[in-house]
């Protein structure tokens, strides 16, 4: 695989987004001209900048891959491999967040390897990581192998909560909105986090099958 074909393309569909806007704004009575240009100097850069560096990213895992003995040539006629890696830069470039970012890398190379779930699933997974904040994806890896406090004895789920994400510490409104949201969507097998449980039943795993699956997608 020459260098020529991993280089970093040079237009996405998020430049059609800026034209799109672009013409929008353009088309703006008086104020559109100066709209056009302010848009340019404060949303063009930065989204260049994302864009650029995604690519980059994805490329160095294609070399990984084919250096691991992964054909590119065959993966470029992988229809399903195409769609994700559209997808999920659909996705990146809505974000800034690492972790997401990461997610999203990791799923692309999952599927490039086949070792990713049915369409179906990716699809379901890859809209997951859009909608969830990297809070959503650090609890539902904690509770995939939860580690309660020592010394505890008895004590909720949301004492292993804080003590494995100290930045959620007191944040109770928060982190009980982040846990229905995956709870809802059927990552999690517990309802709620404030049911008094022994110190074993605090280190029980709180993943379903599904949440198991999701994150073995986005991890590399």
């Amino acid at each position: 695989m020459t260098d020529k074909k991993l280089k970093v393309p040079t237009q996405s569909n998020g430049d059609a987004v800026h034209a799109v806007v672009k013409a929008g704004l353009s088309a703006i009575p008086i104020v559109g001209g100066p709209a056009v240009e302010l848009f340019q100097y404060v949303i063009q850069p930065p989204l260049e900048k994302r864009r650029v560096e995604w690519m980059a990213q994805i490329g160095e895992k294609l070399e990984e891959l084919e250096t691991n003995g992964l054909k590119l040539d065959e993966l470029q006629e992988n229809e399903e491999f195409v769609t994700a890696v559209m997808h999920a830069t659909q996705i990146a470039l809505r974000t800034h967040q690492t972790e997401k970012l990461n997610a999203l890398r990791n799923a692309i190379v999952n599927v490039a390897k086949g070792s990713a779930p049915d369409e179906v699933l990716q699809n379901v997974f890859l809209n997951l990581v859009d909608t969830f904040t990297e809070m959503h994806l650090q609890i539902l890896k904690v509770f995939q192998s939860p580690t309660p406090p020592s010394g505890v004895s008895m004590g909720g789920l949301s004492t292993v909560l804080e003590h494995c994400i100290p930045a959620l510490r007191g944040q109770q409104e928060l982190y009980k909105q982040l846990w229905k949201d995956l709870y809802s969507r059927g990552l999690l097998n517990t309802e709620g986090l404030n049911i008094t449980m022994t110190a074993s039943g605090l280190g029980e795993k709180r993943t379903t099958g599904i949440g198991d699956a999701f994150l073995n997608f986005i991890e590399e």
